[in-house]
């Protein structure tokens, strides 16, 4: 592989000699800002050979950085190893951004040009880095050209698969109540159209899902709304006559996907509604009107407040991903004891069978995070053949995994103790659940965004001289992204208010590079919790997941009786919920795993 990126950095610099570029900029992200993408837009990991979600890759005529967050610390610097690439920790001290590196490593090129695909760019930051690059001196972006396009010859095509609908029994709401529901908050915002450039917010509104990328439901497209216009930019091969009609009857008209340029030249209403964080740089000019209004789209927070069908769904398929947890856990407790040879990739097929077995389910919602061991300290580890660990009582294993139901889509990790853990690893394990609860049993006054509510996770593991460098939560979406926003939980700012009816994850972790790492994730729903004392509305989190936590990794001496009084509570939960629909050997399994701490 060090070689195959040598080559390719090669026929890269080849390239861009051709074309007077001086350096070139490979984000993460497709022409619709997805945070997974089609294949055909890898460009990053084909020339960096790291792929995880996040990071970005530049390269210059004699050097090549890649940068991403501290999820990847680990797996990047093993991917990057022995190749030209130097591994930047983003947020930490001393780590310059893209535009400082590249005015310091172009200082001697006397008027500098750095490229960029444009439709790979949002607009927001493409005009950041084009202020920022003249300010390292004089130097321009150009953004009209796709590199990959004369380097990249067997690059993937777009793909084409078929376009499905998602039935309101599912979905709650239909297309045409949906578009009103847009349309009522275009004109509060005094807007008389708006591009949907994002492929989930496109999806959520047409009930429509596809097949175009990794393990989310979702399809190329474009979607304009133009006055009582609404228009589908799409392959046509992808829609069936099925899908066809569906749309005719839901008052949507259909245009093939590439053009979308013509038709933004051609807007005919006065001004349209646009993203700059989320249009991409080149999509954003070709718009022609008297005015652009740059704001948020209010798909954004429609689709994150989860309607009632839509949370009874999801209860649904929190239950069957609850059913497919314990017939793992219980199996892999029989085969370690039997002292049967189990590795990580083992745990995943078996999980992966498991949860086909249960109704309407669709994929898994990200790959399988089966961690054992050291393993469980590189945040976002997949097994593969190469470091496929195999499963001994001495250690933890990390499992983090999530379903695309029709019905919902599920996110869970739990930490499991492979026979009797250590002190350390209890301390750990126990220090994580008390931040997990802690922030599970949260009341808020309304206003609260995620930010603020981050300290009672990370503060857990601060008095302890412990950190974590990802997110504490999520958005979630239905069978839709496992990742949304607009809300997060997390220390950087995330201004998005907690309001009823969003679904989030709640994740703090503990990572010990080369020892072990610990994470406690359940999905929540922001409910009412109520009048306060002067009058203000309070919210709180409603637990959705159900599956047991591991008792044996707890020290009960470190938890507070309103922390165990939480815990036996919602193991109560968990085995009224499954027990049900488990034979009688699960459920006495199940009924030791949830008895009172």
């Amino acid at each position: 592989m060090k070689q195959i990126i040598a080559d390719r950095l090669e026929a890269l610099r080849e390239a861009m000699r051709r074309e007077r570029i001086d350096a070139f900029i490979f984000p993460s992200s497709d022409a619709h800002n997805s945070e997974y993408t089609p294949e055909h837009w890898h460009g990053r990991e084909w020339i960096s050979g790291f792929d995880g979600s996040a990071g970005t890759a530049v390269v210059t005529i004699d050097k090549a950085a890649l940068w991403t967050d501290s999820r990847y610390f680990l797996a990047a610097a093993d991917a990057l190893e022995g190749t030209e690439f130097q591994l930047m920790k983003e947020r930490v001290h001393g780590t310059p951004t893209i535009s400082k590196w590249l005015g310091q490593s172009l200082a001697h090129v006397n008027g500098a040009v750095v490229g960029v695909d444009g439709y790979c760019c949002t607009h927001s930051d493409a005009e950041a880095l084009i202020s920022e690059l003249r300010h390292e001196g004089g130097i321009s972006l150009r953004t009209n050209f796709d590199i990959l396009n004369s380097v990249w010859h067997d690059r993937p095509q777009l793909p084409n698969d078929k376009i499905f609908v998602l039935r309101q029994e599912f979905a709650g709401c239909s297309c045409s109540e949906k578009l009103a529901q847009i349309r009522c908050k275009l004109k509060e915002k005094h807007a008389h159209g708006m591009l949907i450039s994002e492929l989930d917010e496109i999806a959520w509104t047409l009930n429509l899902r596809g097949n175009d990328v990794h393990c989310t439901p979702v399809f190329l497209a474009y979607l304009l709304l133009d006055g009582d216009r609404t228009t589908l930019f799409v392959d046509k091969s992808k829609l069936t006559d099925d899908v066809t009609d569906y749309l005719k009857h839901e008052g949507v008209s259909i245009d093939s996907y590439e053009n979308i340029a013509n038709a933004l030249a051609k807007y005919r209403s006065y001004n349209i509604l646009l993203d700059p964080e989320t249009t991409s740089h080149t999509i954003y000019n070709k718009v022609k009107c008297q005015e652009i209004l740059n704001g948020e789209s209010p798909v954004l927070w429609l689709k994150s407040q989860k309607n009632a069908t839509e949370i009874a769904c999801i209860r649904r398929a929190m239950i069957k991903d609850g059913i497919a947890l314990v017939r793992l856990m219980m199996w892999i407790e029989s085969e370690t004891s039997r002292g049967e040879r189990l590795t990580e990739m083992d745990v995943d097929a078996k999980l992966t069978e498991l949860k086909r077995q249960q109704p309407l389910f669709y994929s898994l919602s990200f790959d399988t995070i089966a961690a054992y061991g050291s393993h469980g300290a590189i945040v976002h580890y997949e097994p593969t053949t190469e470091t496929d660990a195999e499963i001994k009582p001495d250690n933890l294993l990390l499992l983090d995994c999530g379903t695309q139901y029709f019905d919902g889509t599920t996110d869970i990790t739990r930490t499991i103790s492979i026979g009797k853990p250590s002190d350390e690893q209890r301390r750990v394990c126990t220090l994580v659940m008390k931040a997990h609860v802690r922030l599970s049993r949260a009341h808020w006054v309304e206003g609260t965004c995620g930010t603020q509510l981050d300290i009672l996770a990370h503060g857990c593991l601060w008095d302890e001289g412990y950190n974590y460098g990802h997110g504490t939560g999520h958005g979630v979406g239905f069978f839709l992204c496992c990742h949304e926003g607009p809300q997060g939980i997390r220390m950087n700012h995330k201004p998005a208010q907690m309001v009823p009816g969003v679904v989030m994850s709640v994740e703090p972790g503990i990572y010990l590079e080369g020892n072990f790492g610990c994470r406690t994730e359940n999905l929540v729903l922001v409910v009412p919790a109520g009048k306060g004392v002067q009058g203000e509305d309070f919210y709180k989190f409603e637990t959705l997941t159900l599956c047991p936590y591991d008792r044996r990794t707890l020290d009960l001496s470190m938890l507070s009786s309103e922390e165990i009084e939480w815990i036996d509570r919602y193991h109560s939960q968990v085995y009224a919920a499954l027990s049900p629909h488990l034979n009688a050997d699960e459920q006495q399994w199940l009924r030791n795993a949830c008895a009172k701490l």
